[in-house]
């Protein structure tokens, strides 16, 4: 009897009041279905005895083995137990059993107060943005979530060196117009990772957040659920952000991408009952203030300028002012430009290149070159000497005759 006849069987009867031999010639079933079918309080179901499975026999074992080492695997189990059968029935046997003795290990949900953790990470995003150059690639995506509110952050930064990524930092803070009491990152090798069982930051990080006077969370290795927020947020850019878009370059891409998250903040967030803008003010005023003075953040170096006049930051050569080549020049870069000072005068000044091994050159630098050479090889050919003898030089006329008395020599008539 299917669960259609049951379900007719007994409207006819309870709500139409019809006999159970009325119902029987009406469906055409038998008085004594009818009858079932009202005895039962739940819609029929098709079963069937259980059957053996070729595994039983060899459970007592697989129990065994597992008390002994929960996280063998089925394969091992497999040859330990000579096992002639096929694979799949094994393998669903002991998925099975092996949770009774493994250790419980639950994940337990993380409660969020106003202003204290903000979940950090890199999301690569699959597209290829323009680089300059002829270059292409997928350069790091830094966000940053707030656990209370849930705002989202984010801007692409052109590497994962500790320079752009704390300089990436310092960017979507001062967006945020404060500091989170802690930061949650996983071993990310330019902020810090867990030696001998304990969480250790790198010195330039440990620096950043000193300056910032606020906590960083390393989570533990192979725990992607300690940092969900921003985990299910990478997925969520990449089915709703990224379909059907193109880019002209990073700066095109930032731009797409905040005037996206301001409208993907104003939606409705189930997890918290509201958009994540309704809960950002209270969020925001429980947060630490913004420092007075900004961190050090951005490439900087201090190298004496070669002849070339040319410095180097992440693998791109920028030109100089060639009139200070042989002095010491400051080089400053950040997400955008990069600057080059001495004794505080600027002698350079480039945007930033994200493509890889490229050469930057200012016209004024290479025509200053050029004149500073020319005026330098005038001034060795001036100091050069032009010939042996000239006017005011004595030069001794020496007595050939000297050489014949010294080798003998007699003179031939």
């Amino acid at each position: 009897m299917t669960v259609e006849d049951w379900a007719e069987i007994r409207r006819l009867h309870k709500s139409d009041g019809m006999a159970i031999k009325a119902i029987s010639r009406r469906l055409g079933v038998s008085r004594n279905a009818v009858r079932r079918a009202l005895a039962r309080d739940s819609p029929p179901q098709y079963s069937r005895p259980v059957r053996g499975s070729v595994v039983d026999v060899v459970e007592p074992r697989i129990r065994d083995l597992l008390r002994e080492t929960p996280t063998m695997p089925a394969t091992v189990i497999a040859e330990r137990l000579e096992w002639q059968h096929g694979l799949t029935v094994l393998k669903d046997r002991v998925r099975m059993l092996r949770p009774y003795y493994l250790p419980p290990d639950p994940a337990s949900r993380t409660d969020y107060d106003p202003g204290h953790r903000v979940q950090c990470d890199l999301w690569f995003p699959p597209a290829l943005v323009p680089l300059g150059a002829g270059q292409s690639g997928s350069p790091p995506v830094l966000v940053m979530t707030s656990g209370y509110s849930r705002m989202r952050w984010a801007i692409m930064i052109p590497s994962r060196k500790a320079p752009d990524l704390i300089a990436g930092h310092w960017h979507l803070l001062q967006l945020m117009g404060s500091v989170p009491r802690q930061l949650v990152w996983d071993n990310e090798g330019a902020v810090g990772c867990w030696r001998r069982g304990k969480p250790v930051l790198t010195p330039v990080f440990e620096a950043f957040r000193g300056s910032l006077g606020i906590g960083v969370h390393l989570c533990r290795p192979r725990d992607p659920e300690a940092k969900g927020l921003t985990e299910r947020n990478n997925g969520y850019f990449e089915t709703s952000f990224l379909p059907g878009r193109e880019f002209t370059g990073p700066e095109d891409f930032n731009t797409q991408f905040a005037g996206w998250l301001t409208t993907a903040n104003a939606r409705w967030s189930r997890r918290i009952g509201c958009p994540p803008t309704v809960r950002w003010s209270t969020d925001r005023d429980a947060m630490v203030g913004l420092p007075p003075a900004p961190p050090s953040i951005g490439w900087t170096n201090r190298v004496r300028l070669p002849r070339d006049y040319y410095v180097r930051i992440a693998s791109n050569d920028y030109s100089v002012d060639p009139s200070v080549v042989g002095r010491f020049v400051d080089v400053v870069a950040d997400l955008t430009h990069v600057a080059i000072t001495c004794a505080g005068a600027v002698v350079g000044r480039h945007p930033r290149c994200w493509a890889r091994h490229q050469t930057i050159t200012d016209p004024a630098h290479r025509q200053t070159a050029h004149r500073l050479a020319h005026h330098a090889a005038t001034a060795r050919d001036d100091t050069q000497p032009t010939g042996l003898t000239g006017p005011g030089v004595a030069v001794e006329q020496r007595d050939l005759s000297v050489y014949d008395r010294a080798f003998a020599v007699d003179e031939v008539a």
